[in-house]
């Protein structure tokens, strides 16, 4: 393995950094916006395209929230969801330190827009532990599409059979071994050489 891939969220965020809570657990109580009106009017009806680069965050999240919650603004949102989604797993940092140490490229492999990924590198600090981040709004293409891991391999500049992946969701795992990476399903609260054993025992 030259490349280890790791997802971000379920892997390497797990929700609000006090208590790992969704991150919108208290949206309602916090900033009087209902969860489930920023669901449908906002997740179900833009996100598709911001995802993948289509749409720009704030402009159709600003659109939004002038209809269902003119109190606040986008920015307001965007930070109360960046700082609510960021505790991230110490151990598996350390862990994934070694493995650098010991010559692997790591490469963060998420499904992100743009504001999100630059955050997750430059505010939180995952520059200092990751090679590059490679993600769906930059890629034009969402895991678990067979373009993702097509460009992603691309952009990490070795055979797919080089490459290891970690991810949270069944999906993500088996289109990457359908595309020929070395993918193992993580399970929070495991520890990274247990799970990376599985490449060498294929289910």
């Amino acid at each position: 393995m030259k490349v280890l891939m790791v997802d971000v969220d379920g892997v390497l965020i797990h929700g609000r950094p006090a208590d790992g809570l969704p991150l919108f657990t208290y949206l309602e109580r916090h900033l009087g916006l209902r969860l489930d009106l920023l669901q449908r009017e906002f997740f179900q009806t833009y996100w598709a395209d911001i995802i993948v680069g289509r749409e720009p965050l704030e402009p159709s999240l600003a659109k939004v929230l002038e209809k269902i919650a003119p109190h606040l603004s986008a920015a307001t949102i965007i930070d109360y969801w960046f700082e609510n989604d960021s505790r991230l797993d110490l151990t598996l940092l350390e862990d994934l330190a070694a493995l650098r140490q010991s010559g692997v490229t790591l490469f963060l492999a998420t499904n992100q827009e743009h504001r999100r990924a630059r955050h997750l590198m430059q505010q939180l600090g995952l520059n200092a532990h990751f090679d590059d981040i490679l993600y769906s709004a930059a890629l034009g293409h969402r895991k678990p599409s067979p373009d993702f891991f097509r460009l992603a391999t691309g952009r990490a500049g070795v055979q797919p059979g080089e490459i290891g992946f970690i991810d949270d969701i069944e999906e993500n795992i088996e289109a990457a071994r359908q595309f020929g990476w070395n993918a193992a399903q993580w399970t929070a609260g495991a520890r990274l050489h247990e799970t990376l054993s599985a490449f060498s025992h294929p289910e």
